[in-house]
Parts: structure tokens; C-alpha cells; sequence
């Protein structure tokens, strides 16, 4: 994946992990309006670890079932989220649920979606890797009974 590319698929995870934890959990937590700066530096913090990990992960293909489907998650679910949450703010301003969208619609089924993505390249990458390895082992077979 090219750095530019990952580059903005970590943008848009931290944005995407920055809101959706600062509105979800911390705001559940934090309730009062005094503690925001918890929310804000806790909501940071998750962001940066979820950047990190895309970050990290994306440079190529990941090699183990499960942090494939993680990452298809985190990657389709943080664009699904980002454009669900800030889309309505843009096209329909005066909508004022437009962000619930992206938190309860868009970004789960995002989400869902990037896992279920995730896992079919996978299980498809292992597939086309055990064909070029049993091609491979015929040929070395077919090799060893010419010389016989």
C-alpha cells in the first residue's frame, strides 16, 4: 500500500476513533462537564493507539487471520463512521440528529462490513498461497521423477 494512501486511511481512523470514543464510552463514563478534559485526553489517547495499529498493519497485507479482519474494521468502519458522522454536518446542516448516523448506522455496518472484507482476503490470500505452494511442490516432483 502506498504511503500516501496509508497515510489518509490513518487520519480518517484516528478522526473516526477520536469521536466515536469521545461520544460513546467517555461521555458515559464522564457524564459531568467539568471532567471534558478527561474525555478529550482519554478519546486521544484510544485514537492514537487505533492509528498506530492501522499505521503499523497497513504496510501490507497482514499475515494472520485475525489482524486482517481487525484491520478491514477498523479501516472500513473508520471511513463508514467518518462519513456518517461529518456527512449530514456538511450536505444537511439543519438536521441536527445528522451524527447519529455515523455512530449508529454507517460506522457499525462499516465495520461489520471491513471484518467481513477482511476475512475473505485472507482466507482468499491463503488459498492462492497453498496453490502456489502445491504447484510448486508438483513441479519438484514431476523434476525428481525425470531423473529417475
Amino acid at each position: 500500500m502506498s504511503v500516501v494512501l496509508r497515510l489518509v486511511l490513518t487520519i480518517i481512523t484516528f478522526v473516526a476513533g477520536f469521536y466515536f470514543t469521545l461520544w460513546v464510552p467517555f461521555s458515559l463514563v464522564f457524564p459531568h462537564p467539568t471532567s471534558n478534559a478527561f474525555r478529550v485526553a482519554g478519546s486521544t489517547v484510544v485514537a492514537l493507539v487505533i492509528a498506530a495499529f492501522v499505521w503499523r498493519r497497513s504496510g501490507s497485507i497482514p499475515e494472520g487471520f485475525a489482524t486482517s479482519t481487525i484491520l478491514g474494521g477498523i479501516a472500513v468502519g473508520g471511513v463508514s463512521f467518518v462519513a456518517g458522522f461529518f456527512g449530514p454536518m456538511i450536505f444537511a446542516p439543519q438536521a441536527n440528529q445528522g451524527p447519529l448516523l455515523g455512530i449508529f448506522i454507517t460506522g457499525p455496518l462499516g465495520a461489520v462490513a471491513g471484518c467481513l472484507g477482511g476475512a475473505v482476503l485472507w482466507l482468499a490470500k491463503r488459498r492462492s498461497r497453498e496453490t502456489t505452494t502445491t504447484m510448486g511442490h508438483a513441479v519438484e516432483q514431476g523434476d525428481e521423477a525425470d531423473e529417475r
